[in-house]
This record gives C-alpha cells, structure tokens and sequence, in this order.
C-alpha cells in the first residue's frame, strides 16, 4: 500500500537538505565574516561590488537573488561603514547606482582570506564542487 503521506515527510524533501546546508555554511561563514564586520548578505553583496565596481540596485539584485526590501536597509548599512555610495542616474532618477568606495575596495585586500579559509571547512573533493556548483545554478535557473 502506497503512503499517500510520503511526500511530506521531511528525509523526502529536496528542499530540506538544501535549507539546512545553506544554513551551516553560512554559520561557517560568521567567524570570518565578524573580523571583517559584515554579515553574509552583505559580504556577498560586496563580493558583486569587489567585481564590478559600480551596480544599479535591481541589476543587484537579480544577481543576489535579493529584493529590494532587503537590498535597501543593507545597502544603507554599507553606506554608514564607508564602502558604498548611493546615488540616483543622471539619465533616470528613478534608477539607483550604487559604487564602491575606496574604503570599500581597502576591505576586498582583507576579504581575500576568505574563500581560503572557508574551503577548509567543505568535505567535498574539487570535483564534487564542481559538481555541486552546477546542480545548484542549473536548479537557480529553472525558478
């Protein structure tokens, strides 16, 4: 007889793994991220930054699956500390750039540590990364 319940149950739920992993890692994260002063949604935000400079706030967030309910108080933050500005378009008020201060780039040369420290603590071998990696962008592509 087939459990018509089955789906429900949490060890069947893709999503939960998922959830639970993202969680952990980012608890990883913490440590390194407190040295710096940033938490992990501002770290990844500075990461985009670090790479190129200058955003408008909705390319931002399409690039940290973020809205701007969050990108908002987090960018304000950034701004407070000296890494960012904040400035409307010339061409289109209604458009918002954000750019990285000198400050803010100062902060990449102790960032760098980073993604060293932070591979110590995934037991997955580089191929299986990789693997990962792929999966899970080629699931972020299909929502």
């Amino acid at each position: 007889m087939e459990d018509k319940y089955a789906g429900l149950k949490l060890g069947n739920q893709l999503c939960f793994p998922l959830y639970a992993c993202s969680r952990e890692i980012v608890k990883k994260y913490k440590p390194y991220l407190d040295e710096l002063d940033l938490t992990y949604t501002q770290y990844i935000t500075m990461m985009v930054l670090w790479e190129r400079g200058q955003i408008n706030v909705k390319e931002l967030g399409e690039c940290l699956y973020l809205d701007s309910g969050t990108l908002t108080p987090l960018l304000k933050k950034l701004e407070t500390k000296g890494w960012v500005t904040r400035q409307r378009a010339k061409e289109d008020e209604r458009v918002l750039i954000v750019t990285l201060t000198d400050k803010g780039r100062e902060l990449r040369d102790k960032a760098a540590v980073v993604p060293e420290k932070m591979s110590c603590c995934v037991k997955l071998s580089p191929d299986e990364v990789k693997t990962l990696y792929t999966l899970l962008y080629k699931m972020l592509g299909d929502i």
